[in-house]
């Protein structure tokens, strides 16, 4: 009998190990390695931006270093020719190059700066508000930013048009000495705004920051509403001043969200386009060039020279590359640190 327990005990030690190993999923040898498996699924999406993206940046590359035009995408074309650095070379020897870059770079830089500053105090407003009046708010300014380049062009050329503007009347109404000291004249009918170049960027930079500023403004108030009401709370009881509070504490936890504002901004201000054609009436004011509106107007300007304004969209993309690059390098740099 003690033998017979023995035996059952033994018996019953010995299947234990058997069932836990019969629990383990059989292996199987056709099977994708477990980290293969994020790969495989981001392989649809990288092949869609490989078609949509790439593909056109890749004809880009390779028209900029070829004579393209109208011989060569007629229904019987003639080859391109190679030309190697040549449209490079041209577009750096241009004086167009460099007035194009200038009002590039110093329009990116004054409208990202505004449109980061507005949207985040229209931000920081919003999250002041009671959940109605911000709600209200926000599909107002939203409109703004849902309104298309073109019909926002248009609106501002109308505000700013010489004869029937609403800025010179609006001026016109300002006492003659208010005007005079503000301004240094009273009479405002027939400004001119877009026929210069320096105005014609005045009015581009409101136009483009009026339009711009919504998005800012909800992606702040999205990370403020993150941020645990008990540290505002606690600093308004140490004393601390708004600008303090902004300082120390929002804008410490908002830097990411910032980062990324400002990269996207820089961005979409480097490479406005549709706005800068409307107001300045086209391309006949070359001061008033822009890198982008450039490359379209050597491209499709008769005789079109497609070559040439390709060239012109890779020194602009490479600039906005190197732009990004850096700063995103600087930014990975203070995480690392954190």
């Amino acid at each position: 009998m003690a033998q017979t327990s023995t035996i059952a005990r033994g018996g019953g030690s010995s299947s234990a190990p058997a069932r836990r190993r019969s629990h383990r999923p059989p292996r199987r040898s056709g099977a994708f390695p477990p980290r293969a498996i994020p790969y495989l699924l981001l392989l649809p999406g990288l092949l869609v931006i490989a078609a949509l993206l790439l593909y056109p940046l890749y004809q880009m590359v390779d028209m900029s270093f070829h004579r393209v035009g109208l011989r060569q995408i007629r229904p019987n074309p003639q080859p391109a020719e190679f030309l190697g650095m040549g449209n490079y070379t041209q577009v750096f020897a241009s004086d167009l190059f460099w007035i194009s870059l200038r009002n590039t770079v110093v329009f990116a830089a004054v409208t990202v700066a505004l449109t980061l500053l507005a949207g985040t105090l229209v931000g920081l407003l919003l999250h002041r508000l009671g959940k109605k009046m911000s709600t209200f708010l926000i599909v107002g300014i939203m409109a703004a930013w849902a309104t298309p380049p073109t019909a926002t062009a248009i609106i501002w050329k109308w505000l700013f048009d010489a004869d029937a503007g609403v800025v010179n009347w609006a001026l016109n109404l300002l006492p003659d000495g208010l005007a005079t000291a503000l301004l240094g004249r009273a009479d405002w009918s027939g400004e001119p705004w877009l026929n210069s170049a320096t105005t014609i960027y005045l009015v581009l930079i409101v136009a483009v920051v009026w339009a711009s500023f919504p998005f800012i403004a909800v992606s702040v108030l999205a990370g403020l509403k993150s941020i645990p009401s008990e540290l505002f709370e606690a600093a308004r009881v140490d004393g601390a001043s708004p600008f303090t509070i902004f300082r120390r504490v929002t804008f410490p936890l908002l830097k990411p969200v910032f980062s990324v504002l400002l990269v996207l901004s820089l961005i979409w201000d480097f490479k406005v386009f549709t706005q800068l054609y409307v107001l300045a009436g086209g391309t006949t004011n070359r001061e008033a060039f822009n890198l982008s509106l450039w490359a379209y107007t050597e491209a499709f300007s008769a005789p079109p020279k497609m070559g040439f304004g390709a060239a012109i969209a890779v020194v602009l993309t490479v600039i906005m590359l190197l732009i990004t690059a850096v700063y995103v390098r600087q930014i990975v740099r203070t995480e690392d640190v954190r």
